[in-house]
């Protein structure tokens, strides 16, 4: 096994395309799911300044903000962003499907971090990444590892998309059970004692030997779901501001428009809350597991109002006006029962999921040292 660097055994494909943009697909950092090798969204209708070419096989890396991790084999030709760093395996030195998990790997990411530039929107460029080191199995254990690492792979988007449906089998029971079916409508300012901010602390002040449950604001897309009944992370930060069970917790800011299109009831008292989570104290007579589901169901209404270009913010003031349906409180409990045994089936994949890519991070680590 060699030890080499990136720029042995790939290059960056520099090809510009000049001809009728509407003949390829195209492919923006949008388009780049963070952590995920397949692509599956791109845009045809050519309508866009994109200049640069890819072949199938390449690898697209998002060189602009490399913490979101974002990097896919192309499974056609196409145009794509500036913004993307086109990647080509050297024949007879490692295949692309292998390369693709080379790229597609935390020790990639980090040294693509540590070498970027600028403050706002930081970009790494091909002179840096090339010296990317690793160790280079054989073209025949390639095959071998590149057969494993996508069989496991393929497995993750399978647990992903069972996920999916179980979100598409609550909001359809939502639907049936509540729209147009004459039950009153209520502002999440109606239903409100108060709304509240969390006081700000960084992920260094997260310690597992801490006293105090706590919960980062970005720990609501990474850990938990519309019900949070336990608390992952502790804290020896001295509370200012605690939580009660109920509280309705909202991320204030992200950077993606969607990430913001969410909520969690938190089932828990005296938990830390972070300074970048909204807080909404519900009234008594409410089913907060019913509130946040409702809630996560009104995507549009939520995007609606959410502002900014390169970081995504969205405000209490904003969220007061969202509209949802309210029954009696022996209904909101019927939902919120229904809805939990939903989320314990998609907690199960979930931790499926967890254990697989686990698996490939380790494979991967071991492999390319």
């Amino acid at each position: 096994m060699n030890r080499v660097t990136l720029g042995d055994v790939a290059v960056e494909r520099r090809e510009k395309f000049k001809g009728d943009k509407s003949c390829y697909p195209t492919v923006g950092l949008e388009h780049l799911t963070p952590e995920k090798i397949t692509l599956t969204a791109w845009d045809e209708s050519g309508e866009n300044t994109f200049t640069k070419f890819f072949h199938k096989d390449d690898i697209l890396f998002g060189r602009r903000r490399a913490y979101l991790k974002k990097a896919v084999l192309a499974p056609f030709d196409g145009i794509c962003s500036g913004d993307i760093t086109v990647i080509t395996a050297k024949p007879n030195y490692i295949l692309p499907e292998f390369l693709s998990f080379v790229i597609q790997n935390d020790s990639f990411f980090d040294f693509a971090v540590g070498k970027s530039a600028g403050s706002l929107s930081p970009r790494v460029k091909w002179e840096y990444l090339k010296k990317y080191e690793f160790n280079l199995p054989s073209l025949e254990e390639q095959i071998s590892i590149s057969k494993i690492l996508w069989s496991v792979n393929d497995t993750i988007e399978a647990y992903k998309k069972l996920t999916a449906l179980t979100d598409e089998l609550v909001k359809a029971k939502f639907i049936e059970m509540f729209e147009n079916k004459n039950y009153p409508y209520r502002t999440l300012d109606e239903l409100s004692e108060k709304w509240l901010k969390g006081q700000p602390f960084k992920k260094d002040d997260i310690n597992n030997n801490g006293e105090t449950p706590c919960i980062h604001y970005g720990e609501l897309f990474t850990k938990y779901g519309a019900i949070i009944d336990d608390v992952i992370s502790r804290t020896n930060n001295i509370p200012i501001r605690i939580s009660m069970k109920g509280d309705i917790l909202f991320p204030a800011s992200d950077v993606t428009p969607s990430g913001l299109a969410r909520c969690s009831a938190l089932m828990v008292d005296n938990v830390v809350l972070g300074g970048d989570i909204i807080i909404l104290r519900l009234k008594q007579e409410n089913c907060p597991e019913f509130i946040s589901k409702a809630i996560c169901c009104q995507k549009k209404q939520l995007l609606s109002r959410v502002t900014g270009a390169l970081v995504r913010h969205i405000s209490a003031k904003a969220l007061k006006s969202v509209i949802i349906p309210v029954p009696s409180l022996n209904v909101q409990k019927q939902f919120a029962d229904f809805a939990r045994q939903s989320d314990k089936a998609k907690l199960e994949l979930e931790r499926a999921i967890t254990v697989a890519k686990a698996m490939m991070k380790r494979i991967i680590a071991e492999k390319l040292g």
